[in-house]
C-alpha cells in the first residue's frame, strides 16, 4: 500500500519548478528542525509514496506540484555544516538527530490554494488545515489523496 504526504518547503528555497529542474527532478528535503515532522520522514515513509509538494511562507501557499518519495531516510548533511542555517551543533555524525528522504517531482500543477482547500467540507480533516498545525510534513489520508487529485485534474 502506498501512503501519502504533504510536504511544505518554500519556494524562495525549494520551488516545485526548483525541484523539476534538478538532476532527475529529485531534491533532498533538507532543513526539517521538527521531531514529529522527522519522525514521519524515518517511520512511516516508504520509497514511491505520493508528495502533495506544498508551497509555503509565501504570499499564496497551497499546493503546488506531486512528487514522490525517492529514497528511503538518510542523515540531512545540513545539520554538520556551520555555515548551513539548519546546522545543530548538538547533533554528531555517529548518532545524528536530523534526516531526511529525496523526494522526486513528477509533474507541476496548478496552484491549489488554502482557500480552495478550505472550501471543501469532505477536506476539513486534512492535516494541514487544522488550527495551529505548522508540521512541514504532515500524512495525507487516501480519501483526502483522490479528492485533491480530482481537484487538479
Amino acid at each position: 500500500m502506498t501512503d501519502y504526504w504533504l510536504m511544505k518547503s518554500e519556494p524562495d528555497e525549494v520551488s516545485i519548478d526548483d525541484a523539476l529542474a534538478a538532476p532527475d527532478a529529485t531534491v533532498a528535503w533538507t532543513g526539517v528542525r521538527n521531531y514529529q515532522a522527522r519522525n514521519f520522514m524515518r517511520d512511516g515513509m516508504k520509497v514511491g509514496d505520493g508528495v502533495l509538494f506544498y508551497h509555503s511562507s509565501c504570499p499564496e501557499p497551497g499546493i503546488a506540484g506531486i512528487a514522490r518519495v525517492a529514497s528511503g531516510v538518510k542523515p540531512d548533511p545540513t545539520q554538520f555544516d556551520p555555515k548551513s542555517p539548519y546546522y545543530d551543533p548538538k547533533s554528531k555524525k555517529e548518532d545524528p538527530r536530523w534526516l531526511l528522504v529525496d523526494v522526486k517531482a513528477l509533474r507541476k500543477t496548478r496552484l491549489l490554494a488554502l482557500p480552495e482547500l478550505r472550501d471543501r467540507p469532505e477536506l476539513t480533516e486534512l492535516v494541514v488545515l487544522r488550527k495551529g498545525n505548522r508540521l512541514s510534513i504532515t500524512p495525507v489520508e487516501p480519501a483526502h489523496w483522490k479528492i485533491i487529485e480530482k481537484m487538479l485534474a
